[in-house]
């Protein structure tokens, strides 16, 4: 039998909703409502992240058990839990969207293993009170790319939701991919999602909307005791350095979002953790061709509010309407803008220092910042691949001419034919700097490349790849969907015998949907 260590504290501290029913409604002075997951109508594991399963303090024996299966399938209750979704709102694309809450994620449980605390999460498990017009319900397609993510995002160092378990449901799910009035029925699947807590800004933001200072107040102070207890619990200066540590935390989310070329693809302030972890992985993907403007998210293809470049501004945007929310509790807009205006400043030296780890500079000098916007420019005159360029980037040697040094990037130009005249002398010029640059490093050429190559990843979970799996999980081969979990759990090491996944995405994937298109649609 699977026995967990439950200590459920959100709904237990926090006020509840009266009404029981499971009925789509504006829930009011309320963190949450009870509801129990939808029964599928005949459930199967396509995938099961081990470490994870370890993680909760689960054997592999106890993962290969029916019981785990209707457990995060959500067929049967873990007793003595009270399942529930929660209340939140949030800003959609910058406009304020009034209440959104959990409206296909329901959470089992806390669970206590080792000192850590892990809620449990089924997304896809069916209707909530928060569903609005939609069936609570998630599918194949949009599952894997989240299960997979998650356990990609947490080997690269990068703070991240986990994903325990992928499960298909046996039911099919109706979905319009690309909003265009072509519905068809895809395969229904649920993940079970965990994280130290799911809430979120919107969270917050909620309760400010509607003046409700009492419920705002008691939720500020359960995050403060629960995951900030180092703060002083119920006082201004204690919600100030609460806020404070979020915006920090933020922050350095973004800058490992930038660092690994990561497009979330919907930053709205309902997809904000209070904790810095990345969350809700929809229309996600990372950057191929490097591109400032690129975004995944085709919802987002005319204004572009939340491409590659502006995620660092969008990060300050959304802890600004936090602030907000947070003003009755705190009544010091000076010292919030203070913190709002130390992030920029702070970002750019985070940023910076990222940089030079990526670039494999020890020593830090003034001029290294030019070489850093001329790079970011110089990548951009013609598709370079992002993951392969910095990759490739530490098999360089100092003694290299920028001509042998090209011919090394070679693999990381989309078309290499262009690479010529005018964009030929670019790239020669900017690495005539860079090796000049490398000289006057005191570390060895083999140092540096180590050194490169834990922050550069070699392997990422490009659009793709995840397509590829999710068209052979479509015909019920879900190997593939295994070796990607494998291959990234070791993102930066060499993996020899993973090579071909070290490639520049394939023409046919340019313009698929799925690869280069991706919407909201889940």
């Amino acid at each position: 039998m699977i026995k967990f260590n439950i200590k459920d504290t959100f709904n237990k501290e926090l006020p509840a909703d009266p009404d029981r029913e499971n009925k789509r409604r504006q829930v009011y002075h309320a963190c949450y409502s009870f509801v129990e997951p939808r029964r599928p109508s005949s459930p199967q594991i396509v995938h099961v992240s081990k470490e994870m399963a370890r993680t909760l303090g689960m054997t592999p024996d106890q993962v290969e058990r029916d019981e785990f299966l209707e457990i995060f399938s959500g067929s049967k209750p873990i007793p003595g839990t009270q399942p529930y979704a929660m209340c939140y709102g949030g800003h959609q694309f910058g406009h304020w969207a009034g209440q959104l809450g959990d409206g296909r994620a329901i959470n089992l449980c806390e669970v206590l293993e080792k000192g850590q605390r892990w809620t449990l999460q089924l997304k896809g498990a069916g209707a909530t009170p928060y569903a609005r017009s939609a069936d609570g319900l998630a599918v194949l397609r949009s599952s894997i790319r989240e299960h997979l993510c998650s356990e990609a995002m947490f080997h690269l160092g990068i703070p991240t939701t986990r994903s325990l378990s992928l499960i298909l449901t046996g039911d099919d799910v109706l979905r319009d991919i690309m909003y265009n009035g072509n519905a068809e029925y895809e395969k229904g699947a649920v993940v079970c999602r965990t994280a130290p807590s799911f809430i979120r800004f919107g969270n917050f933001q909620i309760f400010f909307a509607r003046k409700d200072e009492k419920t705002l107040k008691a939720l500020t102070d359960y995050t403060i005791r629960h995951f900030y207890p180092h703060l002083e619990e119920g006082t201004v200066e204690g919600y100030l350095n609460f806020f404070k540590e979020v915006a920090e935390r933020t922050l350095n989310l973004v800058v490992d979002w930038q660092r690994v070329g990561f497009v979330h693809g919907v930053m709205n302030t309902d997809n904000m953790s209070i904790l810095g972890l990345t969350i809700d992985y929809g229309p996600y993907g990372w950057l191929e061709g490097y591109d400032h403007d690129w975004t995944p998210n085709t919802t987002d293809r005319e204004s572009r509010r939340y491409r590659y470049g502006h995620q660092p501004g969008i990060a300050l945007w959304n802890l600004a309407q936090l602030a907000s929310a947070l003003f009755p509790l705190i009544q010091q807009k000076e010292k919030l803008q203070e913190i709002l205006d130390q992030f920029e400043t702070t970002f750019y030296a985070k940023y910076l220092s990222m940089m030079w780890q990526k670039l494999g500079l020890m020593k830090h000098e003034k001029s290294d910042v030019n070489l850093i916007s001329e790079l970011e420019n110089t990548l951009q005159i013609t598709e370079t691949d992002m993951t392969i360029f910095y990759r490739l980037l530490s098999d360089l040697r100092k003694e290299m001419t920028a001509d042998q040094a090209i011919s090394v990037l070679n693999q990381a130009f989309y078309t290499p034919e262009e690479v010529k005249g005018t964009v030929y002398e670019k790239w020669r010029k900017w690495l005539t700097y860079y090796l000049a640059r490398l000289k006057r490093e005191e570390i060895s050429d083999e140092e540096r490349k180590i050194k490169m190559n834990l922050v550069n990843p070699k392997y990422v979970l490009r659009n793709y790849i995840a397509q590829l799996a999710i068209d052979q999980a479509d015909q019920g081969d879900y190997s593939l969907v295994d070796e990607l979990y494998q291959l990234l759990q070791k993102p930066y090491e060499e993996q020899p015998d993973k090579e071909k996944w070290f490639a520049r995405r394939p023409e046919w994937a340019r313009h698929k949907v799925g690869c280069s298109m991706l919407s909201c649609s889940s």
